[in-house]
């Protein structure tokens, strides 16, 4: 039928001319099983072999049970090779603090995934359509996206959407054509989740509007995605010139500054991709932060990494990890980190030597959130965290730095000093604070 040229012309375009085998995904309802069929015909004689994957969310009982039972049945009277998978959504949901609906997307791609990697597949096919995209495209304006969210992607990685021009009414009116049975899925019909609010409240009232409204929103999907592929173009030349620099990646902020406004977020998401891996976790939020960083300045990211303004290069690197607290007694010299502290009564010339009063045993550990201390000529006790960031000593710093108590409280700290109360007395102590081989 005519109106199904534009799924054949996709694939044609993508896979004329080559071998092995396209995987499309099956749920046994209207849209795959047109999915099935329409690649079946266009497969055939080209030398590129068809299979199903079917995967059971383990949400409806014995509904879901019937819908794989039903497409294990097709497939196997239409010599079609088949491949089920389950999971637990609900547990996946609550075990990552995901919506069903998120929970359930990601199970199935990752049992696609899995299935075409294990039968060697070329591609998989799943039957999103037009009406999909535009409820998509409502979805995430409503939750504030950019342009990059607006609107499914017709290929990614692996996966491909032949369907993505056709609306759900095209392929209703193939499947009568073509007497193709199908299962219907009751939750489609109920109102609880957003997509179906959208599907059944208003789509309608968009039709109403303009009849083509979910072609033409699949027609500006189809631009913003070419926009989009432009501006991930100009990010790419931008990030082509991060350097490695103090452990980590470094991008110069005049490079920054020299590209478009719409390219500058995805630099700064490219750059903390890189560094971390991956994109998982990583937001606008995110972004934003490390746009506004003034110089000097440190934003903590996920997945351990700081991000560092430092006045002339934007550097992404690993925060430091942690040392354990070490007993420390007079004449010894400790490691703490990158650092070492010596407690004698000998003067020393380095920076952060300090004489004190010290009636007790001491030891040396990190800071802690809730840690004071009161400088002498100060007005009172002020936190740790305040008084570093007054001397200009940035979060990625501070993690890091070693500081000497004395039964809990901060006696001396490098940076700030000793504490009011252990400077006064009999000084009987030196302690120094120092990097090995390192002037601070």
């Amino acid at each position: 039928m005519n109106e199904l040229s534009a799924a054949e012309r996709f694939l044609t375009t993508c896979f004329s001319g080559a071998q092995g085998e396209l995987l499309c995904a099956v749920s046994g309802g209207l849209d795959s099983m047109c999915l099935l069929d329409v690649v079946l015909r266009w497969a055939e004689g080209r030398g590129i072999s068809v299979a199903a994957a079917h995967f059971n969310h383990g949400l409806r009982g014995k509904t879901a049970d019937r819908d794989e039972a039903f497409v294990r049945e097709y497939c196997a009277a239409h010599q079609v090779p088949f491949v089920a998978g389950r999971g637990d959504t609900r547990a996946k949901a609550k075990r990552e603090g995901l919506s069903v609906e998120e929970a359930a997307r990601r199970l199935r791609y990752e049992f696609l995934e899995r299935a075409a990697a294990e039968r060697k597949s070329v591609a998989i096919l799943t039957a999103h359509h037009a009406d999909d995209n535009a409820e998509t495209m409502l979805l995430n304006l409503c939750r504030g996206t950019g342009s990059a969210g607006l609107g499914i992607p017709a290929v990614r990685g692996k996966v491909y959407r032949p369907f993505l021009e056709l609306t759900r009414a095209s392929l209703e009116a193939y499947a009568a054509a073509h007497a193709l049975p199908h299962v219907e899925d009751e939750t489609n019909q109920e109102e609880f989740a957003a997509r179906n609010l959208l599907r059944h409240k208003v789509l309608p009232v968009l039709r109403d509007i303009n009849p083509k409204a979910i072609e033409n929103m699949a027609r500006a999907a189809g631009f913003l995605a070419a926009e989009d592929a432009a501006l991930d173009t100009l990010a790419v030349q931008a990030l082509d010139r991060v350097e490695t620099a103090e452990g980590g990646l470094s991008l110069d902020w005049t490079i920054l500054q020299n590209v478009p406004e719409a390219v500058r977020g995805r630099v700064v998401l490219g750059l903390m991709e890189r560094a971390c891996g991956h994109r998982r976790d990583l937001s606008a939020a995110h972004v934003r932060a490390v746009l506004e960083l003034k110089k000097g300045r440190e934003y903590s990211l996920p997945y351990g990494l700081l991000a560092r303004n430092n006045g002339e290069a934007l550097v992404l690197f690993k925060a430091p990890s942690v040392p354990e607290a070490v007993y420390l007694a007079p004449g010894e010299t400790v490691r703490f980190g990158a650092w070492c502290v010596a407690l004698d009564g000998e003067e020393t010339a380095e920076r952060f030597s300090y004489r004190l009063n010290l009636p007790g045993p001491v030891e040396v550990t990190c800071w802690r959130s809730d840690d004071r201390m009161t400088l002498p000529g100060s007005r009172g006790s002020r936190t740790l965290k305040r008084l570093w960031a007054d001397v200009g000593v940035p979060p990625g710093v501070r993690d890091g730095l070693p500081v000497l108590r004395l039964e809990g409280r901060v006696a001396a700290a490098p940076y700030l000093g000793v504490d009011l109360d252990f400077s006064t007395g009999k000084t009987d102590a030196q302690v120094t604070f120092y990097i090995e081989g390192e002037t601070i």
